[in-house]
């Protein structure tokens, strides 16, 4: 490796301990690294910045609003209440009922609102049946996460490969005009215009099948019965007057990293607050000194009004009695954001089909103009709060993208990312020219991709993954496609730790979930999403 390989291989190492130590937001990590290797020399100005201009980048920031739109219609809620069982309930017979409805919406929906919306709603019904709210609630994150790998929109993971695969193309397109077709045949290996919508079902759709085979039959008998915080925190008294919420801390939670003494919770938001749990266990003793992270649930007493008031709040979510009340769009409203969102979808996948190229070629008619299209209907119709708009957007995943892009410049541009796709591509020297080499290949960028998703963001895991896709492409001199296929899968399974996803996250706090019941129940998920991964790619890419 050069100096340029070596220095990138620091930053990036000095990342990755960062994130994992969580020194700050993943945002502001990645962009310390970007500014380093800024002040290194290794990228400029313009390349530090490609990302914040990213098509796929701006379509994350617009399907967040087209979200909120969609979410504030309260369908999704009228859907959980059809599909859920009330006479002759069990574990399996809800679960076969529930998990693939869920993984079809959120194959079209963000992941987190769709978590953070149908968690309370299982638990209170869970309950209500008295059966375990713990059975349910880790397979419910799960099943989102298969959902979303089998289209381009159902996670923001795929969306960033996309982005990155079209700026790629830019780049390979201005290489070949500006050398008059000198670099014909590197151009042709990568004439790929981005991912069109159904492109990851084609594996997406075996491995969803059978995550969902898993979840229904097999993950009840390795989850707990109930835990002890939800215990503890039922036997508290409550005071007259008084209703028990839990919270879990979001990002934008003002106290994080304060102690209860130090930060006031009653006078910001007119709760007590009764314990913090965290790890799924209520914390003994003197919790009032004990610093909060995003990971804590807090459970409070407070007035009828607190969810009223506070339900919309980004600094925490209301994990118990969420969905309850009757959304105020109007009816006619409601079926309007729904016809939106099924416009976008099927805009987005008829543009992508040559005869429509051919016959619109002065405008794409792609994921981005749909989003866009949707985006200004709903903010005009009010379809969601239009004044506070930007709260809907997640800022620190969007710089995490953003930044990503100039990491991945960083590493290609260095030569480090060929150092690395070289070493993957030698782990078949034993066995060259055998049909087992590619398996080989696959294998190794997904574990290696997959081990950062589990251990830092997805979408960071994806962007330092991709230019390694490339790079061993190039090598072989194949179509990439598959390979950045393989990455989208390894860096949305993040079944083993709660930290892996966001939706984990959350319902951690929810159930009250042990950091072994991830292990537990999700190293199977990971061990199915990549034995089919790598022997069903080839299959279907021809490799």
């Amino acid at each position: 490796m050069g100096i340029q390989a070596v220095i990138v291989a620091a930053v990036l190492v000095l990342m990755l301990v960062a994130l994992m130590r969580e020194l700050l937001r993943p945002g502001l990590i990645l962009f310390t690294a970007v500014v380093l290797l800024l002040c290194a020399g290794i990228i400029n100005p313009e390349e530090a910045l490609k990302g914040f201009s990213n098509k796929g980048m701006i379509t994350v920031a617009l399907l967040y609003l087209v979200s909120e739109g969609v979410r504030r219609s309260g369908l999704l809620e009228r859907i959980v209440y059809y599909v859920l069982p009330t006479k002759n309930v069990s574990i399996t017979r809800a679960n076969l009922r529930f998990y693939p409805i869920v993984s079809f919406i959120s194959a079209f929906f963000n992941n987190t609102p769709v978590v953070v919306i149908f968690a309370p709603m299982i638990k209170n019904w869970a309950r209500k049946m008295k059966l375990p709210p713990t059975k349910f609630l880790i397979p419910l994150s799960y099943a989102t996460v298969i959902g979303g790998i089998c289209t381009l929109i159902g996670t923001t993971t795929n969306l960033v490969l996309h982005g990155m695969l079209l700026q790629e193309h830019r780049e390979e397109m201005k290489a070949f005009e500006e050398s008059k077709g000198a670099v014909e045949g590197i151009l042709l290996h990568f004439n790929i215009d981005g991912m069109h919508m159904f492109e990851l079902t084609k594996v997406g759709i075996f491995i969803a099948l059978a995550g969902l085979v898993y979840l229904i039959f097999f993950s009840q008998y390795l989850l707990p019965d109930k835990r002890k915080a939800e215990e503890e925190a039922e036997e508290m008294s409550l005071a007259p007057g008084m209703v028990r919420h839990e919270v879990m801390l979001g990002n934008r939670f003002p106290g994080l990293g304060k102690t209860l003494r130090d930060f006031d919770f009653y006078r910001r938001y007119g709760a007590h607050v009764r314990a913090i749990s965290r790890g799924g266990q209520i914390v003994e003793g003197d919790y009032m000194n004990m610093r909060m992270t995003h990971e804590d649930t807090l459970i409070v007493d407070a007035p009828e009004d607190f969810r009223k008031t506070w339900r919309e709040s980004k600094v925490f979510w209301m994990i118990n009695r969420v969905g309850d009340y009757e959304p105020p769009m109007g009816t006619k409203k409601r079926w309007a954001a729904l016809l939106l969102l099924i416009m976008m979808i099927i805009g987005a996948t008829v543009g992508e089909l040559p005869i429509v190229k051919d016959n619109f070629q002065f405008i794409k008619l792609d994921m981005f103009f749909f989003a866009c299209v949707t985006t200004i209907i709903m903010a005009w119709t009010h379809m969601f709060p239009v004044k506070k708009y930007t709260k809907y957007l997640s800022w620190d995943v969007l710089v995490t993208i953003a930044c990503a892009f100039a990491i991945s410049a960083a590493m290609t541009k260095s030569g480090f990312a060929d150092f690395v796709g070289g070493y993957i591509i030698s782990l078949t020297d034993s066995v060259q020219g055998s049909r087992w080499a590619i398996y080989i290949i696959l294998a190794a960028l997904f574990l290696i991709t997959n081990i950062f998703t589990e251990l830092i963001t997805n979408n960071a895991a994806a962007a330092l993954a991709f230019p390694l896709a490339l790079s061993v492409a190039e090598n072989l001199g194949v179509n990439p496609m598959p390979f950045v296929v393989c990455v989208c899968f390894a860096a949305s399974s993040a079944f083993s730790t709660p930290i892996g996803y966001q939706t984990n996250l959350i319902v951690q706090g929810v159930g009250g979930y042990r950091f072994t019941d991830f292990v537990k129940v999700g190293l199977p998920m990971n061990i199915i999403v990549f034995v089919l991964s790598v022997f069903l790619i080839p299959l279907v890419y021809g490799l």
